[in-house]
C-alpha cells in the first residue's frame, strides 16, 4: 500500500502451525461458496483469477508452495465477494474471540476507477474509496498477496478457536471502501482487527512496518490498545519471518498514521501491517513465495494471539 495449554504453549503451537487447515476448508461453509448447478466459473476459487489489467501477474512456483495452496480455500469465497463471517474449526487459546481480517485492496479495483476513486470522508479529510494497491516489478499484485495471506491467517486463527470476519471474500471484486472496512469491524465488535498490505516504497528500501492510529475523537478509546497490538504484532512478525523492520517507514517498525480511514474510524483495536516492500527485489522474491506468505500469516496470527490472550 502506498498512500499519502498454557498461554506460552498455546502461542508456541500457534507460531509453529503451517496453514494446516486449508485443504479441509473446501468442505466447510459450502453454502457460502455454492454456485450455479453444473459448476460454472463462479464456483472456482477466487485466487485463481488474475486482474485483466495485469497480464504479468505471477503465481508462486509449485516448488516453493507450502503443503496447501490458498486457492483450495474456496469455502471462503462468497458469490457476492462481500464480507463474510467464518466460525472456528478447532478449539484453542482464541476460543470466543472475534478477529477482523482485512485484505487490503481487491483484484477488481483495476477495472473500476469510477468506484474506487469516489471521495469519502476518512474522519479527518477526504480520500478515495480505495486504490488498486501496488505490485512487484514482475506484475504480482498487492491485492493478490493480501488475499493469500488473509486466507492462511484465517485458517490459523479459526484453528485456535477464533471466529474470523473477512472484509472481502474474493479477489475478483471491487472494494469495499475503506470506510466500510472500518464499519465492518465495528459492527461485529471485533476483539482485534488487522489490515494486511504490502508497500510500494523506494526500490532501495525494504522491510515491514506497523501503521498505528492517531487519536481523532472517533478512535480515541482504541489508540492505546492498538499500540499494544502493534507492538505484539511487530515482535511476532520480526521473529517469525526474519523480515527486518522498514528502513524507510516509521521508527523501529512503527509508523503512526492519521490519514487512514481504516484506523481513523475504527472503534476496535486495529493496525495495518505493511508486510514488505514489493518494489524491492529481495522483498519481491518473498511476497511471491507461497511458503513465505504462509509464514507471514503464522507470524501475524502469533502477534494477534499475544494481544488477545492478554485481553481476555
Amino acid at each position: 500500500m502506498r498512500r499519502a495449554g498454557s498461554r506460552d504453549d498455546g502461542l508456541d503451537r500457534l507460531t509453529r502451525r503451517v496453514a494446516w487447515a486449508l485443504p479441509a476448508l473446501a468442505v466447510l461453509l459450502s453454502a457460502c461458496s455454492a454456485g450455479p448447478p453444473g459448476g460454472s466459473a463462479a464456483t472456482q476459487p477466487a485466487t485463481s483469477a488474475v486482474p485483466q489489467v495485469n497480464t504479468k501477474a505471477a503465481k508462486p512456483s509449485p516448488s516453493d508452495s507450502p503443503a496447501s495452496d490458498p486457492a483450495a480455500a474456496s469455502d471462503l469465497s462468497t458469490a457476492s465477494g462481500g464480507p463474510g463471517r467464518f466460525p472456528p474449526t478447532g478449539r484453542g487459546i482464541l476460543d470466543g474471540k472475534v478477529v477482523l481480517v482485512d485484505p487490503g485492496h481487491n483484484g477488481g479495483n483495476f477495472n473500476a476507477p469510477s468506484v474506487i476513486n469516489r471521495l469519502i470522508w476518512n474522519g479527518r479529510e477526504t480520500e478515495t474509496c480505495d486504490t488498486t494497491g501496488t505490485e512487484t516489478d514482475g506484475g504480482y499484485t498487492e491485492a493478490l498477496f493480501n488475499w493469500h495471506v488473509a486466507l492462511y491467517l484465517t485458517a490459523d486463527l479459526r484453528a485456535e478457536g477464533a471466529t474470523v470476519v473477512l472484509t472481502r471474500t474474493s479477489n475478483t471484486g471491487v472494494g469495499p471502501c475503506v470506510t466500510e472496512r472500518a464499519a465492518i469491524g465495528n459492527a461485529v465488535h471485533a476483539n482485534a482487527a488487522v489490515s494486511i498490505h504490502a508497500d510500494g516504497g523506494p526500490p532501495g528500501g525494504r522491510g515491514f512496518a506497523i501503521l498505528e492510529p492517531v487519536p481523532d475523537g472517533i478512535n480515541n478509546a482504541i489508540v492505546g490498545p492498538s499500540a499494544v497490538l502493534g507492538a505484539d504484532l511487530r515482535a511476532a512478525f520480526e521473529k517469525g519471518t526474519r523480515e527486518p523492520v522498514s528502513s524507510y517507514d516509521g521508527i523501529n517498525g512503527i509508523q503512526p498514521r492519521d490519514d487512514l480511514a481504516g484506523t481513523n474510524l475504527s472503534r476496535v483495536p486495529k493496525v495495518f501491517i505493511e508486510c514488505a516492500n514489493m518494489r524491492n527485489a529481495t522483498d519481491a522474491a518473498l511476497v511471491t513465495s507461497a511458503r513465505w506468505q504462509a509464514r507471514a500469516a503464522r507470524s501475524i496470527a502469533a502477534g494477534l494471539a499475544a494481544f488477545l490472550v492478554r485481553h481476555r
